[in-house]
């Protein structure tokens, strides 16, 4: 007789009933974290386009610059920008973080020769050290309205405006103009070019906004940064530009460079969710865990059979697969049970040297077979812990009638 047979044999009822409660939370993660990417994709949609009238678009600012004379050409490749740059023209970069260390370089010279204006909105360091060298960021802030507190005319006639995000760090042997101080430092920098142009680093994009534009003086600075030349090219990073991926490989420093750039593609969302799955699963461990402490002993409140109580514990120890410890009570309690009957005091029940030879004058088996099945190792499976119970019970049964 087998131990598929018995009461304890998994089977799908069983295994379901135990794992239904993890794959229902693991299936509401997923479910929750889907919902909350489709809904972080709907909130940037169209963010900073010119095209877009989203919140998050920039559509009213391009139309207002239309209407002042100066043409706005959308660009998503890096070949776009440097063929419509020029002393005439203001190159708008949305997203210079995501630029790849080679597209940077790119840029950098299309900056020194073209002899126009470049915006950088909330470039951070890694940009910074190739787009503006002698110009660090610091940890950015929230977004308020800030006083210009500068002599620069644009920022000037703006007045106050909403900026914050980037804060930025100026060598000293960089003349630059930096105004809209955050808790001490700038989140505007222009920087004068050798080729007779400007630099301008914004620390956040929300005076571009369709739904910030009316706050402050944000129409005001965003007119007259983008506005300087008759033509404005709006560059919006893309990953299908073919210069994206060119790099000449030179030293280890442009592959952490792109490392950098692949992590900021990921967006903030995966990353909260990840955070999340992580506390979930220390959870689940926790509650999952065995309980801390001593066990108590409780009175039951009613009388519960023999055998309910025998198969309960026998449960117990299956769910925990906890077979050596249920061979450990199985022996145990055959030793207490065979002491007396061949004359062994009960404190000596537990003691080898005393009770196999005590046994070993009485049966016509062999000692050694009497020692692992009394104090032997643990049995490797279910069958095996079965037939060590079928062997104590034949062994209880044989003392008694010898």
């Amino acid at each position: 007789m087998t131990s598929a047979g018995t009461s304890l044999s998994r089977n799908p009822a069983h295994v379901w009933s135990r794992a239904r409660g993890v794959l229902f939370a693991l299936a509401l993660l997923i479910i929750a974290g889907i919902a909350l990417a489709l809904a972080r994709t709907g909130e940037q949609h169209g963010r900073l386009d010119p095209r877009s009238a989203d919140p998050n678009g920039s559509r009213a600012i391009a139309e207002l610059l239309k209407e002042r004379g100066v043409s706005v050409r959308v660009a998503t490749t890096l070949d776009e920008v440097t063929d419509a740059a020029g002393p005439d023209s203001t190159v708008l970069v949305t997203a210079p973080n995501l630029l790849s260390g080679g597209q940077r370089t790119a840029l950098r010279d299309m900056i020194d020769t073209s002899g126009g204006r470049t915006v950088l909105l909330a470039a951070d360091t890694v940009s910074l050290d190739t787009l503006a060298p002698g110009v660090t960021a610091d940890l950015p802030d929230t977004i308020r309205p800030l006083q210009p507190d500068c002599d620069l005319p644009e920022a000037r006639r703006a007045g106050a405006v909403s900026l914050g995000g980037e804060r930025y760090v100026t060598a000293r042997s960089v003349s630059a103009d930096t105004c809209y101080f955050r808790n001490g430092l700038p989140t505007l920098v222009r920087l004068e070019n050798s080729a007779g142009g400007d630099t301008v680093l914004l620390g956040a994009a929300d005076p571009l906004f369709n739904e910030r534009l009316a706050d402050e003086g944000n129409a005001s600075l965003a007119l007259q940064l983008l506005g300087s030349r008759s033509h404005l090219v709006w560059y919006l990073p893309s990953l299908t530009d073919p210069s994206a991926a060119d790099g000449d490989g030179s030293d280890g420093g442009d592959r952490v460079e792109e490392e950098a750039d692949f992590l900021s593609l990921i967006p903030s969302g995966w990353l909260w969710g990840t955070l999340q799955l992580a506390v979930a699963a220390v959870l689940a461990a926790i509650w999952r865990a065995r309980r801390l402490g001593p066990l108590v002993t409780e009175r039951l409140p009613v009388a519960i059979r023999a055998s309910e109580t025998t198969e309960g514990r026998a449960r117990l120890y299956f769910r925990a697969n906890a077979r050596d410890r249920a061979a450990a009570v199985l022996r145990s309690a055959t030793r207490t049970r065979l002491a007396p009957l061949v004359g062994v005091p009960s404190r000596e029940a537990h003691s080898p040297d005393t009770l196999l030879p005590a046994l070993s004058a009485r049966l016509t088996g062999d000692a050694g077979s009497l020692r692992d099945l009394l104090f032997g190792p643990a049995p490797s499976d279910d069958a095996a812990l079965v037939l060590l119970a079928d062997h104590l019970d034949a062994l209880e049964r044989e003392v008694r009638t010898s």
